[in-house]
């Protein structure tokens, strides 16, 4: 059988978060997945290896989940068939100088914007770094990401809430 392989560079302060403590973490993932993680704890290189490219690629975005800085027991919900891991380039939406004006827009005060985004799109949301990682169930996610965009381009908060709570019904009454 072939041997698969992803290298992934994470931020050195995430490499013990990603290996835990007594190394736990790391355990788990491979146990799970049935994978090899490879930890360079100097450079920040994780490689992964493994015979079953879809585990393998399970593996690559929890590890990429952790690197961007969400707790390893929400990076393992990826673990699940229908959850999905998303990355959002902030730099993509503004110039290097109004990163943390964006960053703090995303955030609110004392955290309550995520927050509100989070309980409507019911996914997880972090910000860190130039990025926002999201994690949750595909069809929120796609949810939760629009959402973002819509903040990162402008659209005052109000109008996402709102936008949220209507395809929330939406959605409940196809169910």
């Amino acid at each position: 059988m072939a041997e698969f392989a992803y290298e992934i560079k994470i931020p050195k302060e995430r490499i013990a978060v990603l290996i835990g403590k007594s190394g736990e973490i790391k355990k788990k993932i491979e146990n799970t997945l049935g994978v090899k993680l490879q930890v360079d704890s100097q450079e920040g290189d994780i490689t992964i290896q493994g015979e079953d490219a879809l585990q393998l690629y399970s593996g690559r975005d929890i590890v990429r989940a952790i690197g961007r800085g969400f707790n390893p027991e929400t990076a393992l919900l990826l673990l699940k068939p229908d959850y999905v891991f998303e990355l959002i380039d902030v730099t993509r939406y503004v110039k290097e100088n109004h990163l943390q004006r964006m960053k703090g827009r995303i955030i609110g005060k004392d955290g309550k914007a995520r927050l509100v985004l989070e309980e409507l799109t019911l996914s997880s949301i972090c910000v860190y770094g130039k990025s926002i990682g999201i994690i949750g169930e595909t069809e929120n996610v796609g949810m939760a990401k629009r959402a973002l965009e819509s903040l990162l381009q402008g659209a005052p908060h109000a109008v996402v809430y709102k936008w949220l709570e209507k395809r929330r019904k939406e959605m409940k009454t196809r169910i």
